[in-house]
């Protein structure tokens, strides 16, 4: 039976999840971890290694172990994993044993990077560790009937990569993984400033213009958001004010390489499932769901009606608990 002690890992490149069936998400935190620059050791991590982005001096290390959605930095993922996990036994109290953990790997991941994360979790102190495609993952917690021989097709843009796939009787039929995601749009950004103002900003302002003046290509009421970053020329402060249509404009390829991933797998898709697209529609989850006009622009580019998950940041940490409690049907599904 599903207990206390069966958690569920959303190993993420921007952020790091934890579900348990029992209490929800019992975790949300950055995947970032701050190290003493000489001794390697773990000073922060989650929130309180964000907060020095940028900001900490060059005896701190602020780094993030995971790129891409695979391991980048063996050591630490292991060490922020450890952290998490005792956090993880602190919600849990009493209840908590030696956990058995499933974790989401990238549909696109090697035979190494999946060792990778199955042995990083299982030292930081698992009982037992399986691994899950994240495309399925998402699947499950967008509460799609992956199982019954329909076509659930789900898009998950998450940090580090956009996955797409389409799944039925259990099993992803096709799917397409591209390096563009989250981060990907940041960065973006960042250039975008650079180029057309010469002002040099930073990851969490590039983010905070996403969030909040951050548009796909709809038409919209324009918004300005002012910006402060430093001048290249001068190496002074200063001010700008960035308007919807320029972020707009600097998101314009970064969607485009997300549109094309989703039309490559839709492409590859067997005739038979391609009609119940048109009935059951794509569902899109991650943070990248909630760019505003995301769910208009993907309507409008690929024909199909376009649905974003209930809770599209939560939808692959619940989606890994939850298929726990399916193991056996998952893994006869695969077969």
């Amino acid at each position: 039976m599903f207990s206390a002690i069966d958690i569920g890992i959303d190993l993420g490149t921007a952020n790091i999840l934890v579900y348990t069936k029992a209490k929800g998400i019992i975790i949300n935190e950055p995947s970032v971890v701050a190290l003493d620059a000489k001794t390697r050791a773990v000073l922060a991590v989650g929130d309180e290694a964000k907060a020095m982005l940028g900001k900490a001096p060059d005896s701190i290390l602020v780094i993030r172990p995971l790129k891409d959605g695979v391991i980048a930095d063996f050591d630490v993922t292991r060490d922020l994993l450890k952290i998490i996990m005792q956090r993880a036994a602190k919600q849990l109290g009493s209840a908590y044993r030696k956990p058995n953990v499933m974790v989401c790997t990238p549909s696109g991941a090697t035979t190494v990077e999946r060792r990778a994360i199955h042995d990083a979790v299982k030292q930081s102190g698992a009982k037992t560790v399986h691994l899950i495609e994240e495309t399925v993952a998402a699947a499950i917690g967008a509460d799609l009937p992956i199982s019954e021989p329909v076509a659930s097709v789900i898009v998950d843009i998450g940090g580090g990569t956009t996955e797409v796939g389409i799944i039925s009787f259990g099993g992803v039929v096709s799917s397409n993984t591209v390096k563009v995601a989250g981060d990907r749009m940041d960065e973006d950004i960042i250039q975008y400033v650079r180029k057309h103002y010469n002002i040099l900003i930073g990851e969490r302002t590039a983010e905070n213009i996403k969030k909040e003046i951050g548009y796909a290509p709809v038409p919209h009421e324009v918004e300005h958001m002012e910006i402060r970053g430093r001048d290249i020329m001068s190496g002074l402060p200063k001010t700008i004010t960035l308007s919807s249509l320029e972020t707009q404009e600097a998101l314009k390829e970064s969607l485009s390489a997300i549109l094309e991933c989703i039309r490559a797998t839709l492409e590859n898709c067997p005739a038979e499932l391609s009609g119940d697209m048109v009935d059951q529609g794509v569902v899109i989850s991650g943070g990248g769901a909630l760019l505003k006009g995301m769910q208009e622009w993907l309507s409008k580019e690929i024909s199909v009606p376009v649905h974003i998950a209930p809770q599209p940041l939560e939808s692959v940490a619940i989606g890994t608990g939850l298929s726990l409690g399916m193991i056996k049907q998952l893994e006869k599904m695969s077969r």
